[in-house]
């Protein structure tokens, strides 16, 4: 059965954070400078929101599927102050997400994006990206790792199509590509992710390794899980024609 849907898929749609990126190599600083702009470069309190969000401050384990693992700018912002972070909701929305679009400088792929978005390009599949993050980070992102013009489909939290594990995105990105939902491939590593392509009626959900989830967490939710996006290229056969 699993085997009759890899035939079907025409389109992918990719997770960014912990799926495109390193996680730990890419957001573990990045989410040591949101904690000390919520505390307010209080260190205690800093490292307080760290645990109450999602992460351990002494090892840098990322709990997974928690506020840090797979949060929007907005849900996270949420959590800091409701962990204690004395910050005006809007302006620290405001500048996590500067923080986090600036963070695309600095990240981390986990393999030559440009080289894999054209192989899979040229293979004919629709790509796309659906991140909790904001779109202009996303854009930046695939502008400076030269894969954006093999890109048909770009949403982020601010994209007008929902915040996972609702569907738009996926809905979004079928709309965009005249594919039905059994015919597009959801790949992330978290549950978010993953319960996002269920919610949506994805042909198959791809859980990778590169991010905060294990093969335990995302066993359940997964029709696959793979060491990281590369592993795609073997899994998936030719797209069949429409």
């Amino acid at each position: 059965m699993t085997a009759e849907k890899l035939l079907k898929i025409a389109g992918i749609l990719f997770d960014k954070d912990g799926t495109l990126l390193d996680y730990d190599d890419s957001w573990l600083p990045v989410n040591r400078e949101l904690a000390r702009i919520a505390a307010k470069n209080d260190p205690d309190l800093a490292d307080h929101l760290l645990r109450e969000c999602g992460m351990d401050p002494e090892t840098g384990h990322i709990v997974p599927d928690s506020l840090l693992a797979a949060g929007n700018t907005r849900q996270i912002s949420e959590g800091l102050i409701a962990a204690g972070s004395e910050v005006d909701l809007e302006e620290l929305v405001h500048r996590l997400d500067q923080l986090f679009s600036n963070a695309a400088d600095f990240s981390v792929p986990v393999t030559d994006l440009k080289a894999f978005f054209g192989r899979m390009h040229a293979r004919g599949y629709k790509l796309g990206i659906a991140s909790s993050d904001n779109e202009r980070s996303i854009r930046q992102l695939a502008t400076r790792f030269g894969f954006h013009d093999h890109v048909d489909y770009i949403a982020g939290y601010d994209s007008g199509f929902g915040s996972k594990p609702e569907a738009g995105m996926v809905l979004g990105f079928c709309r965009a590509t005249g594919l039905s939902p059994e015919q597009i491939a959801v790949v992330g590593d978290n549950n978010h992710d993953l319960h996002m392509g269920h919610n949506a009626g994805a042909g198959l959900k791809i859980a990778v390794l590169t991010g905060t989830g294990s093969r335990e967490s995302l066993a359940a939710a997964s029709d696959y899980c793979l060491n990281d996006i590369t592993e795609l290229e073997s899994l998936l056969s030719e797209p069949q024609p429409a």
